[in-house]
């Protein structure tokens, strides 16, 4: 063992850290990148650091210790599986030691500790198992929680049970929450209190007083109740920014969609970096796909430099080769992986495209995917510090300063953009249906659990009565995949191990939309999400395989694990059964159960031993996962039992099938329709198997609009359906459809019925009676007709049948039902009015006031028109031809002002006609006079 590899900036708080510790048994240490508290913190808390000049550090028994002062292992949480595994191999090598001894780790699908490993690292997702199994983490003295201020919802969840633990059933086990960020004040008063601090942001009184965002030594962050606060001030050397935005217009991220030319803006950066810098360069970039761009466009112009490409699917091979030393220059292309816990030596340079990846959960269409952001100036700090862990550094930001300024300051936790099932799986393993006693810094959005909730419903993990895990719920829990994908392994049995494997990993982008080409492919070794992916997904597989009980297992509760939340009483320990419905049983419960006759899985496992083929075992997996993806074509694209429509991609292979398992899927931002990622061609039967608690046969009587028309008809019909895919349907002769063809009336309005001038007109004089003398005369408006068409429109409405039957309806007839049965409508709004030259003229009712439109020469002799309803006639007075003259509601005034005018200019134009010098005394006619 060498002791300068101890000398890290850490040590100077260890004191500091075992006091607080000692005293407190809980305690938050914030330490920037670089300064070892991934590393040397563990070994000392396990005591491993003692000949390495650390003596002296802990008491007995001390934090690394168990119950009466027996030695306890230390656990360290990464978020990560590949910080897990560098950060097991990077201790191991300070101790001269190999993975396996004193140090190890645990990742899913792969473990490497042994009797005498005293420190082990495990992803977050291993921690919540290992809780899960034995909420008091027997050995075990203390947990260090790393890289806490990422916000992961394994880590929050992870953090919530460890503190319930430590409150009921073991108060001597020790928990660090480590973060390379200074705000510690919320995860402090966590920690202290053992309460959710909701409401509460990053405390703005974190920093030293010496100005630096660190410092050292140890405080309470000026809150009574909360933890020690440990700082921890890194050695990191100065970081020199460089402003490098795009020279001309970029397209902003747009779902998964980064614009090419930023990415080449991002590679010509790089290319100048390694001009203008000495030293390896890394580039941060939001996804494996930007990576495999900016590799491309790099090629060969890197003048030697060796490129590696490094992400969480990254073979063990690459990642190995990132975190040594290399021969010469390098380029290092990464996500966020890098981001923390990892040192990768020889970087002196840093390229930050400024974007990240977060997830988004549609909620109401049940989808979920990833989507490009601007990252946090958080997040930038962090990357910005990779460049100085070794020496003097720089960073080159993608971006301006005016920019940097309007970035969100941290970016927002999981628990808050994340679909929620898996978690509250776990709550409600926990003994905690609702997270409601869990101590997490944020609560989790009540829209996100209802519908997380509600799915684990669906899938028979909870119990309808209560809300409680069922047998079934543990068992899909206890499988370390999605509860989505766990309940197809239970249900499905192990035939489907290698399905929910493959889906178990985001595939990239380019893999196509055949999941069973994909399958094959890497069944074959061939090219999967990442070089090595094939081996990796192989040792999931029989993992998985491994992991679905027998057929009886669960039915009682006997391979349920640990039930209940530490400190309650656990459900079955009374000698029930969990639960107590069918839920409980593997292949019964949930959506797995469906009603007699629809060819749902009620009579136990489905299986997958005995479908043959590759379609049949990926269809039937799929569709168990996601049974409200089940889709039938509907004319180009798919329909989900969801509700949402889905499209192929443009080149699909899954040809013109009938219906689709749909296993992803995502919605491009501003559409409607769903985008179709990956998914299996089924048959219908698979589809009445999986979704059979989808299944739904009742007799509709509606109004139906077809899609994709306009036009709406009555529909009744006994229906058959999956969700909201129609299966089947048989017509019915003698339902009683007046409620649907209201329905209609209500949806479509008054423009189902056959509108003549004729009942137009009588709709307006109906109209001028409400608004002239009001009740009891009838409102006309669409509403209010709509509203009593019971009223006028019987008894022709309850023998409609159809759209047609409406269309044909007498409106005339019907209309006049409205009229008061004292009133006489000619009476109070004629239709027609006798004018001097008896002409009997029709009035115009469709402005606010009646207009009565006649020849000049026929008014001759009038010398006051008629009120209708008591309101003045309006005159519209034509020349012969018929066009206006004029226009009043005053003939007496006009004869003796306005006629002079009108006869000067018309006598001349219309000289066959009369055009009196006295029209009061004239003769009124409708005739011009004879030929002369």
């Amino acid at each position: 063992m060498r002791p300068d590899r101890f000398d890290l900036p850490v040590r100077h708080v260890l004191p500091e850290l075992f006091a607080a510790l000692d005293e407190r048994g809980v305690a938050v240490l914030a330490a920037p990148p670089g300064t070892g508290k991934t590393t040397l913190v563990p070994l000392a808390l396990a005591g491993l650091a003692g000949t390495a000049g650390l003596t002296g550090l802990t008491g007995e028994p001390g934090p690394g210790r168990g119950r009466a002062g027996e030695p306890g292992r230390v656990i360290v949480a990464e978020p990560r599986r590949m910080a897990a595994r560098a950060a097991a191999r990077r201790m191991a090598w300070m101790l001269d030691s190999q993975v396996g001894a004193e140090v190890g780790f645990s990742v899913r699908g792969e473990r490497r500790a042994g009797p005498g490993t005293v420190v082990e690292v495990v992803t977050t997702g291993v921690l919540l198992q290992r809780l899960q199994r034995d909420p008091e983490l027997a050995g075990v003295g203390t947990v260090l929680l790393d890289e806490c201020h990422e916000r992961h919802l394994d880590a929050d969840t992870a953090l919530a049970f460890l503190l319930d633990v430590r409150a009921t059933l073991r108060p001597d086990l020790r928990i660090v929450a480590a973060s390379a960020t200074a705000d510690a004040g919320p995860w402090a008063r966590l920690l202290g209190s053992g309460a959710p601090p909701y409401g509460r942001g990053p405390a703005g009184g974190d920093h030293a007083s010496d100005g630096s965002p660190y410092g050292a030594g140890a405080s309470g962050d000026g809150d009574g109740d909360a933890a020690p606060v440990v700082r921890a001030s890194g050695e990191a050397h100065p970081v020199t920014p460089v402003w490098a935005p795009p020279s001309g217009p970029v397209t902003p991220p747009r779902g998964l969609r980064v614009d090419p030319a930023f990415l080449s803006h991002v590679a010509a950066v790089v290319r100048r970096a390694l001009a203008e810098r000495e030293g390896d360069v890394l580039c941060f970039l939001p996804g494996v796909g930007e990576i495999g761009r900016v590799a491309a466009l790099l090629g060969g112009d890197t003048g030697g430099a060796e490129i590696l490409q490094v992400h969480g699917q990254a073979p063990a091979r690459v990642q190995d080769a990132v975190l040594s030393p290399g021969r010469g220059r390098r380029v290092v292309l990464a996500t966020s992986v890098a981001e923390s816990s990892l040192t990768v030596p020889g970087v002196r340079v840093v390229v930050d495209s400024g974007l990240a990846r977060e997830p988004r959960t549609d909620h109401a269409r049940g989808l979920g995917s990833l989507t490009t952001v601007r990252a946090s100036r958080a997040s930038a700090v962090q990357r910005a510090g990779r460049a100085g862990r070794e020496a003097p550094g720089t960073v080159y930001r993608c971006w301006s300063q005016a920019e940097h300024d309007r970035l969100p300051e941290y970016a927002r936790p999981e628990i808050a953009l994340a679909d929620l099932t898996g978690f509250a799986l776990q709550a409600a393993c926990w003994g905690d249906p609702e997270a409601a006693g869990l101590a997490l810094l944020d609560p989790p959005p009540p829209a996100a659990m209802d519908a997380a909730r509600r799915t684990l419903l669906a899938l028979g993990a909870l119990d309808a009565s209560g809300g409680r895990v069922t047998g079934r719920g543990r068992l899909m829990a206890a499988a370390g995949v999605h509860p989505r994908l766990a309940r197809a392994l239970v249900d499905a049995g192990p035939g489907a191990a290698e399905v929910v494997a493959l889906l178990s990993e985001p595939l990239p982008r380019d893999a196509g939309d055949d999941l069973v080409a994909i399958w094959r492919s890497v069944r074959r070794g061939g090219n999967g999400p990442g070089d090595g992916f094939p081996a990796r997904w192989r040792g999931e597989a029989a993992r998985l395989a491994r992991a679905v009980p027998g057929e009886d297992a669960g039915r009682d509760g006997s391979a349920q694990g640990p039930a209940g939340r530490p400190g309650t009483r656990r459900p079955g320990d009374d000698g029930s059964r969990t639960g107590g419905a069918a839920g409980d049983r593997p292949g019964t419960g949930g959506a797995a159960g469906g009603r007699p006759g629809t060819g749902g899985a009620a009579g136990g496992r489905p299986g997958t031993g005995g479908l043959g083929s590759d379609d049949a075992v990926a269809g039937l997996t799929v569709a168990l996962a996601y049974p409200e993806r089940v889709a039938r074509r509907r004319g180009g694209a798919y329909l989900m039992a969801s509700g949402t429509a889905a499209e192929p991609s443009a080149g699909s292979r899954l040809g013109d099938a009938e219906w689709l398992a749909i296993a992803v899927a995502d919605r491009p931002v501003g559409s409607a329709a769903a985008r179709i990622r990956q998914a299996v061609v089924i048959d219908e039967e698979t589809a009445r198997l999986a979704a059979a608690s989808l299944y739904d046969a009742a007799e509709e009587v509606a109004w139906r609009v077809p899609p994709g028309e306009r036009r709406g008809d009555v529909s009744a019909r006994r229906v058959e359906r999956l969700g909201a895919v129609e299966l089947s349907s048989v017509p019915l002769r003698d339902a009683d459809v007046r409620p649907a063809v209201l329905a209609g009336l209500r949806a479509e309005g008054l423009s189902l019925l056959r509108w003549t001038s004729e009942a137009v007109a009588l709709r307006e004089r109906l109209a001028f009676c409400r608004r002239a003398l009001g009740d009891p005369w009838p409102a006309t408006d669409d509403d209010a007709l709509v509203e009593a068409a019971e009223r006028w429109l019987e008894p022709e409405l309850s023998r409609a049948r159809r759209r047609a039957d409406l269309e044909r309806l007498d409106v005339v007839a019907a209309l006049h039902r409205l009229v008061p049965w004292h009133a006489r409508l000619a009476e109070v709004a004629p239709e027609r009015i006798e004018v001097p030259s008896g002409s009997r003229i029709r009035i115009d009712y469709s402005g606010d006031r009646p207009v009565l439109a006649a020849k000049l020469q026929e008014l001759f002799g009038w010398d006051e028109a008629p009120r209708i309803a008591g309101v003045p006639l309006v005159v519209h007075l034509l020349s012969p031809a018929g066009r206006p003259a004029a226009v009043t509601a005053d003939l007496s005034t006009f004869w003796r002002e306005g006629y002079r005018a009108v006869r000067a200019e018309l006598r001349g134009r219309y000289p066959r006609h009369p055009w009196p010098e006295d029209p009061l005394s004239a003769v009124a006619t409708r005739r011009a006079n004879p030929r002369r």
